[in-house]
């Protein structure tokens, strides 16, 4: 089975305009430094994320980790549960499952809506 979160857009096929990138969810905006301050977790524990594949962070042209924003909200879930005292691997496949059921329940109502008109 496979335990990755649903495939997201390509952002280095984002559009390239400056603007458009503030709302691009999928850009790699974000360091290792400032995603880990963010969330209140430390470096290590996003590289275990990234261990765990739940998320696989872009890199920049040095090779340092870039995260989007939306791979800072699995990585945001992800804390809490362990923080409730779930283990790591099984908070992560806890988040990939709830993705994936979110992008599920996405693509039924968009093609519910379809059906409709």
């Amino acid at each position: 089975m496979d335990q990755t979160p649903p495939a997201r857009s390509d952002p280095t096929l984002a559009p390239s305009k400056a603007n458009d990138r503030f709302d691009d969810e999928d850009y790699p905006a974000y360091s290792m430094g400032a995603a880990a301050e963010m969330l209140g977790v430390t470096a290590a524990f996003l590289r275990a994320l990234g261990a765990a594949k739940l998320i696989e962070p872009q890199r920049s042209s040095g090779g340092h980790r870039r995260y989007s924003r939306y791979q800072l909200r699995l990585a945001a879930r992800a804390r809490e549960l362990v923080d409730q005292g779930t283990a790591l691997e099984a908070a992560c496949r806890i988040v990939i499952l709830e993705d994936q059921l979110a992008e599920a329940l996405r693509m039924n109502r968009a093609r519910e809506r379809s059906d409709e008109g």
